[in-house]
């Protein structure tokens, strides 16, 4: 297929993608599109099924945000206009994460889909850039012949969609939120999250000392991702009930759960 036809079926799915990726709140919409996609790779996609973790944990992350900003705030009490202003600021940066969020879900939908159907296509290369659409060919092909990719191998994937999707989706778009929040006292917290995903051990967090750094962000990907691994990848799927944000048939009827929601969002069968 010629390129420009390969761009309109990747644009399809991209509109698909951000359709299941659903509003800026829908965190556990997006936990289910990322859990199809780790299910569709025959478990050798590891990406998604982290990125159901962290988008099943923001939903507590910013409610303790939104929370200490209501109190941090208490300081403007005789100010009404600038506490306004100021809330507004931390509601806006809010947002601005959990639309970055949203964009990696559908960007992360669209890629799998669509290099599951033309990532051996020679135009592919010139959509999706080479060290994605190669390790994305690998799990693929893995998936049509039944192999399960060492663990490995599926870090190798999992850094490859993680830095791209840190150069193309999250750098830019944090950064220019980061740049926008004029709030000094909440911006310092807010950057510094505590983060515990439901499948890390008991005493284990991590501790951001500065979320816009990249190559901090890097790091906290492949500690969070050896962790799963040290747990095993089924182990790490099934805490994802641990948020208890998810219907019993989301784990009961996995395949069915999906094609009910796709068809829901989509109309279609």
């Amino acid at each position: 297929m010629k390129r420009n036809g390969l761009h309109l079926k990747l644009q399809a799915w991209r509109v698909e993608g951000e359709k299941l990726a659903g509003s800026l709140t829908q965190l556990a919409q997006r936990a289910s599109v990322y859990r199809h996609i780790y299910r569709a790779s025959g478990g050798n996609h590891i990406f998604p099924l982290i990125a159901a973790h962290g988008a099943l944990w923001a939903r507590g992350y910013f409610r303790w945000a939104l929370d200490l900003g209501q109190k941090l705030a208490w300081q403007y009490a005789f100010q009404p206009e600038l506490k306004a202003s100021q809330l507004a600021s931390l509601d806006s940066f809010a947002n601005a994460f959990r639309d970055i969020n949203r964009r990696v879900c559908a960007d992360t939908y669209a890629n799998f889909h669509f290099t599951a159907e033309h990532g051996e296509e020679a135009a592919a290369t010139d959509l999706v850039p080479l060290d994605l659409l190669q390790s994305l060919n690998k799990v693929h092909a893995a998936q049509r012949t039944g192999r399960v990719l060492t663990d490995a191998e599926k870090q190798e994937i999992f850094t490859a969609h993680f830095l791209y999707e840190q150069e193309h989706v999250v750098g830019p778009s944090l950064q220019a939120a980061v740049d926008a929040f004029d709030w000094p006292a909440a911006k310092f917290i807010a950057l510094r999250p505590v983060i515990h995903f439901a499948y890390f051990p008991e005493r284990t967090s991590y501790w951001f000392r500065n979320f816009a750094d990249r190559s901090e962000r890097i790091s906290r990907g492949q500690q969070a991702f050896q962790l799963a691994a040290a747990a095993g990848f089924p182990r790490v799927e099934a805490a994802l009930r641990k948020y208890e944000m998810l219907p019993e048939a989301f784990f009961a009827q996995p395949s069915e759960y999906f094609a009910s929601l796709r068809q829901q969002v989509l109309g279609v069968a």
